[in-house]
């Protein structure tokens, strides 16, 4: 059986999870924190989550990680039949990833974790935001579901990956750089699906352990 290594706060593993569930995968999961411990590198060779424990061997990096459970188990599939349609959620979800969730998460750490970050990496982040958010409206659909008509791997990262976006933002520059984009409406249709109604439980009720690990 999968194990699916890492915490319920983690986006990136909200992401991993998501997939898992809505394929109605069996797997377990194991509590695991992201360092540098000799026998976390061991797993993850640069001490991140998630990781994927399978009978092969451990796996890393959430794309891949989705990638293979969607070529070990592809039905129901989460990606679309004919290969361009395919690349272009590949497209959408890499867009997301790197030049929108990277971006913004260089505001967390003051978003949400009671840090502070410099006035130039605010600025920074929001001239990229400026010209990321409307590139990232080009590819994306919303038509019901974030790459089209079709469920797919693009909308297990945008799930996970825009809520912090929007609040991000929201607190660092009191507004919210998706707020043109029908964010909000995707975010409430989609909490309707049984299994993202989980992974939003499982954040919520991790999110106390978490919140006072960091202020240790």
């Amino acid at each position: 059986m999968l194990t699916l290594c890492g915490f319920s706060v983690s986006n990136y593993y909200n992401k991993v999870k998501l997939a898992l569930l809505e394929k109605g995968v069996a797997f377990k999961e194991s509590e695991v924190a992201p360092g540098q411990s000799p026998e976390l590198l061991a797993r993850s060779p640069l001490g991140k989550i998630p990781f994927l424990e399978t009978e092969h061997g451990i796996l890393t990096e959430s794309q891949v990680l989705v990638n293979y459970i969607e070529a070990c188990h592809p039905q129901p599939a989460l990606l679309p039949a004919d290969p361009f349609a395919a690349a272009r959620i590949h497209e959408l979800t890499t867009f997301l990833e790197l030049h929108l969730e990277l971006v913004a998460r260089e505001l967390y750490g003051e978003a949400f974790f009671g840090g502070s970050v410099t006035d130039e990496v605010k600025a920074r982040v929001r001239k990229l935001l400026a010209k990321n958010v409307p590139a990232f409206a080009a590819l994306a659909r919303f038509a019901p579901f974030v790459g089209g008509e079709q469920f797919t791997m693009a909308d297990c990262a945008a799930i996970a990956h825009l809520p912090l976006i929007s609040s991000a933002t929201k607190k660092i520059y009191g507004e919210d750089v998706l707020a043109g984009l029908p964010v909000a409406q995707y975010l409430k249709q989609m909490g309707e699906r049984p299994m993202v109604q989980k992974i939003n439980a499982d954040r919520v009720a991790a999110m106390p352990a978490f919140l006072a690990s960091h202020a240790r």
